[in-house]
């Protein structure tokens, strides 16, 4: 695929055409949330299963095309398992790691991933500044959808990425906003411009921020919990 040459350029994107087996089972993980937001643990805003599966689950499709051809991903602040757990019913040739900090969430996603019964999926309860200590610059591509804006974001990810992988954000329209504050200062965590994909979702418009990693994160990111929130890195040195 062609990612383009800007960050002004937008490609569209579509969901790819899922196997009717695939497909079952991610409508029966639509159901499976639905069942746990209800009863038990909060995993989505919504808890009625056809807006799970609109909203979120098909939601996090439009993301496939923007996968690795192999390799191993990293979705940060899963919480019930998406995008990243949608991404390994459809793709089992990729090892995912779902990453949270909420021990409830981890340990519901535990069970979930038991019952559907994906095997190259692996849980992990605790934060992206922990886990780049442990684990830093393995993934192919680190992903985040709905955690925090776009530049506070790629401090918690890039860290993860190795050279040549991806960042992925998966955004709303506000996007714009939160790009403007960044000031093209990209390159001091080691991404280049983020290549912008769009698409329709029913009435919701989304966008994919896809940062290619340059070069490798400055050894300061991440910095510890809570700092990327009260003293962004683009502001960091004024």
């Amino acid at each position: 695929m062609n990612y383009g040459t800007s960050d002004q350029v937008h490609v569209t994107v579509e969901i790819p055409p899922l196997d009717e087996r695939i497909e079952t089972k991610l409508r029966t993980y639509s159901e499976i949330l639905a069942r746990w937001s209800s009863d038990k643990v909060r995993l989505t805003g919504p808890k009625d299963e056809d807006t799970i599966w609109k909203d979120h689950v098909r939601d996090s499709l439009y993301a496939l095309e923007l996968l690795p051809h192999s390799g191993r991903l990293v979705d940060v602040g899963t919480g019930g398992g998406l995008p990243g757990l949608a991404w390994a019913i459809c793709r089992p040739d990729l090892e995912i790691t779902l990453l949270d900090s909420q021990s409830k969430k981890t340990g519901a996603l535990e069970s979930i991933v038991s019952e559907l019964e994906v095997e190259n999926v692996s849980v992990i309860w605790g934060r992206s500044e922990q886990l780049a200590l442990e684990e830093r610059e393995i993934y192919d591509l680190a992903a985040a959808r709905g955690v925090s804006e776009a530049g506070i974001v790629a401090e918690y990810l890039s860290p993860l990425v190795k050279v040549g992988g991806t960042a992925l954000s998966i955004k709303g329209p506000g996007y714009r906003e939160e790009l403007a504050k960044i000031k093209g200062q990209w390159d001091l965590l080691g991404l280049d411009y983020p290549r912008i994909f769009d698409y329709v979702n029913g009435e919701r418009q989304g966008f994919l921020l896809a940062f290619p990693k340059r070069s490798h994160c400055p050894e300061v990111y991440p910095r510890r919990p809570g700092k990327a929130e009260k003293k962004p890195w683009w502001e960091a040195k004024k």
